[in-house]
């Protein structure tokens, strides 16, 4: 939506705007995921980013269907007013941050069972199968993420595309 948009021109976090509009960081959150806002609190904010209260009041335009290729793309609002490379850029953004999510998780949750491992049970070392199963998932979703790592990403399909269209032998 054009308020993540103003929000992230300007380096502000939520809770700078926050605390700028009066409002609170959740309400924030609902509104650059998309949900509909009051009026009061859109004068907030375009009293805030200094703008027209109707350039923050946005129709909800739907996505054409081709455009979606991705589920950070399901939610229309947010998006419909930004131009393609915004919207592949918000969408990569938001793929490394699940990873990043998932490997932190991962991190955290087999090094507890390491120490409860070490500390209760030394004898057995079974916390080598937990972490190699879910290492092989934090594997997977990090070949999805970085295309360098997926010899069938993004690069390889637009060599193919050339290479149909017979741009590229």
């Amino acid at each position: 939506m054009m308020i993540q948009k103003l929000r992230l021109q300007r380096g502000w976090s939520q809770q700078q705007l926050a605390d700028l509009s009066g409002l609170s960081v959740r309400t924030i959150q609902r509104m650059e995921q998309g949900q509909a806002a009051s009026n009061e609190s859109l004068k907030s904010l375009a009293a805030v980013f200094e703008v027209d209260f109707l350039t923050l009041k946005e129709p909800s335009m739907a996505i054409a269907p081709d455009t979606l290729t991705d589920n950070a793309f399901q939610t229309a609002p947010q998006v419909s007013n930004m131009n393609p490379e915004e919207v592949l850029a918000l969408s990569h953004v938001r793929k490394l941050k699940g990873f990043y999510f998932h490997l932190s998780q991962y991190v955290v949750i087999i090094g507890a069972l390491a120490v409860f491992n070490w500390v209760f049970h030394p004898q057995h070392i079974w916390v080598i199968w937990p972490a190699l199963g879910w290492g092989l998932g934090v594997f997977m979703h990090a070949m999805r993420v970085f295309d360098g790592l997926n010899p069938w990403g993004a690069q390889w399909e637009k060599n193919q595309v050339e290479k149909r269209l017979g741009r590229k032998l």
